[in-house]
């Protein structure tokens, strides 16, 4: 049975991986990114995709007027899209703060609340979050901003589980350790992680397939390596 997925942050990396992985198996893949040139490259009859920022109001009633033209309902959401910054928490400022959080955390609640209405109760919200927003976990000087924002959505992630249990759909957070993306490099350009962008998109594909079967306002930690 093909299914309806969205993904947020489709231009490269992990999210430009699982859009191909969906689309290979038959799925229907809505590709969302500020840079939908990528995707659009890929043409395939069962991917669309158009230019969307999560930090632009108006960009989610384009998102929505798709939904109701030609998806009718959607199955998957996979909120993957992600702003990272490094730098020193002292030289950090209320803007960099508001940006990062405007992207990491306001976006993944509007863009979760504007795809719900159409999800059924067996639907599955998959937020990737990462090792850093984990307390307890090992954290890196100069993600102050991207480390807590990624709390901030294992936090979302339970409540909503909680307020639409009855209804569904279905919440979880995937918290990945290090993956070998440009955004890690453009973090960390010395740091080779053990982990290739297709082999988690991989793992992503199939825990939002079928994860919701048996965890619900869920944080697994997805990571082989300490960071």
């Amino acid at each position: 049975m093909s299914k309806n997925i969205i993904i947020t942050g489709t231009s490269r990396g992990i999210g430009f991986e699982l859009v191909h992985l969906f689309a290979n198996q038959g799925h229907n893949v809505l590709a969302l990114s500020r840079n939908a040139q990528p995707v659009n490259n890929l043409h395939f009859d069962n991917i669309s995709s158009f230019a969307f920022d999560l930090c632009e109001e108006g960009d989610y009633q384009k998102v929505e007027q798709f939904i109701i033209n030609e998806f009718k309902q959607v199955d998957i959401l996979i909120n993957n899209a992600g702003m990272l910054l490094n730098k020193p928490f002292a030289q950090t400022t209320f803007k960099d703060f508001s940006k990062v959080y405007e992207t990491n955390v306001f976006g993944v609640s509007e863009m979760t609340r504007t795809v719900l209405p159409y999800m059924k109760n067996d639907g599955h919200v998959v937020t990737i979050s990462s090792m850093g927003g984990i307390q307890g976990s090992m954290k890196f000087p100069g993600l102050a901003a991207y480390s807590s924002s990624k709390g901030a959505v294992i936090t979302l992630t339970e409540l909503l589980a909680e307020e639409y249990k009855e209804s569904g759909p279905q919440f979880n957070v995937l918290a990945l350790g290090a993956v070998q993306t440009e955004m890690l490099k453009e973090a960390f350009p010395d740091y080779q992680a053990p982990t290739t962008a297709l082999e988690m998109a991989e793992y992503i594909q199939d825990f939002a397939l079928s994860g919701n079967k048996y965890y619900n306002g869920k944080v697994l930690q997805v990571s082989n390596s300490t960071p």
